[in-house]
């Protein structure tokens, strides 16, 4: 499944994950830039620099729950 992958720069230049959303839109038209960043401001609050949010697009495995980009995964830890 596609997801996005969210982080914030604060003041000092440095990037903050926010979290990964999946996208559940079916109709390709409705996904913009600006759609995207409205999901990224519902995390980060609506009170966020829009300027300050940026996103990677992600795939994420559904069963497995890993998180690939450019390549690379991330694995969530096992549940104890």
């Amino acid at each position: 499944m596609v997801a996005y992958a969210f982080y914030l720069i604060d003041e000092i230049d440095k990037a903050h994950f926010l979290g990964v959303l999946p996208e559940r839109r079916q109709n390709p038209d409705r996904i913009t830039k600006e759609s995207v960043l409205n999901f990224g401001r519902t995390i980060a609050g609506i009170d966020a620099d829009v300027n300050k949010i940026f996103f990677l697009r992600v795939t994420v495995d559904e069963s497995t729950g890993e998180i690939s980009w450019l390549g690379k995964s991330i694995r969530p830890k096992e549940a104890f």
